[in-house]
């Protein structure tokens, strides 16, 4: 059995150190060799060997630790995971600004608002809960074509807090952080290809079934609870999603 050696490293200052090892080493261990070790170098070998602190190092496998491609032992070290495979969401790191100018529109209608049951697919978000206020939004262009809608889904005490007239003016991420002083931790993006429902298709003005780009963002506040979830459904043929990757 050959030994288990992880890639070398450029590091980018403009990034976090523990993000871009956490990545590095991920990419080590899923290209890695059918018959390399599962037992990882220690900490201390691993921060020498991409140049970082072993407080860096320790933060990087917490990451992947929580990703479920090692597992860690005490006194016994760590270990690469037999079933580790590709699969798992690859996380990419940005600030709060970045997803309040995504969210952000020239104008925005608030269509209604108020409390509803929790939705079955988003039950896992709110625990404990049977009912969250909800905010339907409507964003046009300078011209007044319809680009995008979004569905709010807010805790109650916070939603008690907001005035409409900030959601005619901000993205909800804005008003959350800025007028009502939530303290947002992160905020987990995903984005895919769907076809239009009728109640899309009639927002946006566009043929039943056109493809449209699905958000689904979820914010988390400083102790780790979900505070808001929003869906926004963009028209397909306005917007694109791209990622840009440096390199070092």
């Amino acid at each position: 059995m050959t030994a288990f050696a992880p890639d070398s490293l450029g590091l980018n200052r403009k990034l976090p150190l523990w993000y871009q090892v956490s990545q590095s080493l991920r990419a080590s261990i899923l290209n890695r060799q059918a018959d390399a070790s599962l037992r990882l170098p220690t900490e201390d070998a691993l921060a020498e060997h991409y140049g970082v602190s072993v407080l860096t190092m320790r933060q990087a496998l917490k990451e992947l630790e929580a990703e479920g491609l090692i597992s860690r032992h005490r006194r016994r070290g760590t270990f690469i995971q037999p079933a580790a495979r590709r699969g798992a969401p690859v996380r990419l790191l940005g600030s709060v600004d970045t997803i309040v100018a995504l969210q952000s529109g020239d104008r925005t209608a608030v269509l209604s608002h108020g409390p509803a049951p929790v939705p079955v697919e988003l039950a896992e978000h709110f625990p404990g809960l049977t009912e969250v206020t909800t905010y339907r939004r409507l964003r046009c262009d300078e011209e007044g074509m319809a680009t995008n809608w979004a569905e709010n889904f807010l805790l109650p005490e916070l939603a008690d807090r907001i005035d409409l007239a900030d959601l005619a003016r901000w993205p909800m991420t804005k008003v959350l952080r800025d007028v009502l002083g939530v303290s947002i931790s992160r905020i987990t993006d995903t984005v895919e290809a769907r076809l239009s429902d009728p109640e899309t298709a009639r927002l946006l003005q566009v043929p039943l079934l056109s493809p449209i780009l699905h958000y689904t963002g979820v914010t988390y506040d400083g102790t780790g609870r979900v505070v808001d979830v929003v869906r926004i459904h963009y028209r397909g043929d306005r917007f694109s999603f791209t990622v840009s990757l440096e390199a070092p």
